[in-house]
C-alpha cells in the first residue's frame, strides 16, 4: 500500500450565538486578506457572521476561515468552552487551540470548528483523555487506537455521504424505545471536542514530553482488520468483561470488538454466559480478579484526569434511589409519565452482563428502554455509570417499592480497550502491542501515513 500524507482534519468545539475568542499571533482571512490579531467577538446576524474587534464590525456571509500566518506559533483562543457535556464533571473553561480556525453560520448560532493536522490532534487527546505521565505503553496502545478510531470515523462518514443512505439509530414502537447515540450527527466537521466522540482541548492541557514521543513513534500506525481500518472503541472501565460492539450500537457485528475476559490469556474473568440473568447478577454482585479491578489510587492517577478522580471504585459501584426520586428522574429524562415505578426488569443484557433492554413497569405506563446507554440517561441526571446493574426492590407496600438499589459494574459502555485495564497491564510490563492483542482480538497493525 502506498503510504499517504498525514491528514488534517476538522474538530467540532463549540456552538453558541455568541462566541468570544483571541488570535496570539497573526491570522489572515483568505488569500490577500485582511491580517487578524487580538480579541474579537463573532455573532450571526440574517444568516451571516458578523465579527467585532474593538470599534470595528465586518460581515462576513455563512463562514469565514481564520489561517496562522506561523503555523508553528500563533495560537487562538476560546471563551466558555463546555467540557464533560451531559456528565457530572461538566464545566466550562477557556481553551487554546492551534491550526485553522473556522466560524460558520448554523441557524442563529456560530459553529467553531478547529482545523488541525491528525498528529498535532493526537497529542491533545491522550493529554486530554489521560495524564501525561502514564507509562509508555499505555500512551501509544492509546495513541493507536484513538488514530485508528478517527480515522474510521472518517471514512464512515464518507462511506455515508456516498450511498445517500440514511441513517436511523432509533427504533420505537409502543411497547418499547430503543436508541444507539454514535457520531453519524457531526455533518459540519470530523468529530466534535468532547466525550462524545473523543475528548479534544487543543493546547489547553501541557503536552507532556512523553505524550509527544508516543505519538510521534506511531506516526500514521492504525490498527486493522481485513484490509480496513478498526472502529477501535474504548471506555474508562469494562468491569472485568468486555462488551461486543453490536449491544451498543448499530446492530453491525465486529469481529475485533467481541467479548473479552480483562485477565491474562487462558484466565478467565467468568467463563459462564453473562446473558443469562442468573450468571449476571453472580458477576456483578461479585469481585472477581481482572486487570481493571484496581484501587490502586496512584496508578488510577496515572490514568484519570482531575475531573476523573471523583469517583474511586470503578470496578463495582452501588446506587440508592428512593421511589420518588427515581420516578421523577425516568420522567425528566424519557418525558414520560410511568406514574409509580414498580419493577425494573432485566430484557436483554450483553456479554459484559450490561443490559442492552430493560423493561420500566410503572403503574401508568410499562415500556422497554435500550440500549445501553440511553438506559444509562434514563437513570441519572448525567450518566449512570454502566448499564452493567442489578436492582434489587426494598420496603414493598401494596406491590411499589419504596427503595431501588442498584449494584453497577465498571464505567462506560465496555466496548474494546479498557483504559483501566490497559494500565494495569502496562504496570505489570505488557508493551503496548501485546494490550492491542488483548483487546482487540485478529487485529494487525500497519503503517498508513508516515
Amino acid at each position: 500500500m502506498n503510504r499517504l500524507k498525514a491528514p488534517e482534519i476538522e474538530v467540532g468545539i463549540i456552538k453558541a450565538p455568541t462566541i468570544r475568542f483571541r488570535m496570539d499571533g497573526e491570522f489572515r482571512t483568505g488569500a490577500g486578506g485582511a491580517f487578524w490579531l487580538g480579541n474579537a467577538e463573532a455573532t450571526v446576524i440574517n444568516k451571516a457572521l458578523v465579527i467585532r474587534q474593538e470599534e470595528t464590525e465586518t460581515l462576513h456571509g455563512a463562514s469565514v476561515i481564520f489561517t496562522p500566518v506561523d503555523q508553528g506559533s500563533s495560537r487562538f483562543s476560546i471563551e466558555d468552552v463546555v467540557i464533560g457535556i451531559g456528565f457530572h464533571w461538566e464545566q466550562k473553561e477557556q481553551q487554546e487551540f492551534q491550526g485553522t480556525l473556522k466560524l460558520m453560520a448554523v441557524g442563529d448560532q456560530v459553529q467553531v470548528v478547529n482545523v488541525v493536522p491528525v498528529e498535532d490532534y493526537l497529542i491533545s487527546v491522550i493529554s486530554s483523555e489521560m495524564r501525561g505521565d502514564s507509562s509508555p505503553a499505555l500512551l501509544k496502545a492509546h495513541t493507536i487506537i484513538s488514530r485508528s478510531w478517527l480515522l474510521a470515523q472518517i471514512e464512515k462518514q464518507d462511506q455515508l455521504a456516498g450511498s445517500g443512505e440514511s441513517y436511523a439509530p432509533v427504533r420505537e414502537t409502543e411497547e418499547e424505545y430503543i436508541r444507539w447515540y454514535d457520531r453519524e450527527d457531526h455533518d459540519l466537521f470530523h468529530v466534535c471536542a468532547d466525550d462524545h466522540c473523543q475528548r479534544y482541548q487543543g493546547t489547553t492541557r501541557a503536552q507532556n514530553p512523553e505524550v509527544v514521543k508516543a505519538v510521534r513513534e506511531t506516526t500514521g500506525v492504525v490498527l486493522e482488520y481485513d484490509g480496513r481500518i478498526c472502529d477501535a472503541r474504548f471506555s474508562k472501565c469494562c468491569g472485568g468483561v468486555v462488551e461486543d460492539f453490536e449491544h451498543c450500537w448499530e446492530p453491525v457485528p465486529h469481529p475485533y470488538l467481541k467479548r473479552v475476559d480483562d485477565n491474562p490469556s487462558g484466565n478467565p474473568v467468568n467463563t459462564k454466559d453473562l446473558k443469562v440473568e442468573g450468571n449476571a447478577v453472580e458477576f456483578i454482585r461479585g469481585r472477581p480478579a481482572a486487570f481493571c479491578n484496581t484501587r490502586d489510587a496512584d496508578l488510577l492517577r496515572q490514568v484519570l484526569n482531575d475531573y476523573d478522580q471523583s469517583f474511586s471504585d470503578f470496578y463495582r459501584w452501588e446506587l440508592t434511589f428512593t421511589q420518588q426520586e427515581l420516578a421523577a428522574l425516568i420522567r425528566q429524562k424519557s418525558g414520560i409519565d410511568f406514574g409509580e415505578i414498580v419493577d425494573m426488569v432485566p430484557v436483554e443484557r450483553g456479554e459484559s452482563g450490561r443490559l442492552v433492554r430493560l423493561k420500566i413497569v410503572g403503574t401508568k405506563r410499562t415500556l422497554t428502554v435500550g440500549k445501553e446507554l440511553e438506559i444509562r440517561r434514563w437513570l441519572s441526571t448525567s450518566h449512570l455509570y454502566s448499564s452493567a446493574f442489578v436492582v434489587e426492590k426494598e420496603e414493598l407496600k401494596y406491590g411499589v417499592p419504596a427503595t431501588f438499589r442498584l449494584y453497577g459494574s465498571g464505567w462506560g459502555h465496555g466496548v474494546g480497550l479498557c483504559q483501566i485495564g490497559a494500565a494495569v497491564m502496562a504496570s505489570q510490563g505488557y508493551t503496548h502491542q501485546e494490550i492491542l492483542k488483548h483487546y482487540y482480538m485478529d487485529a494487525s497493525l500497519n503503517q498508513r501515513y508516515e
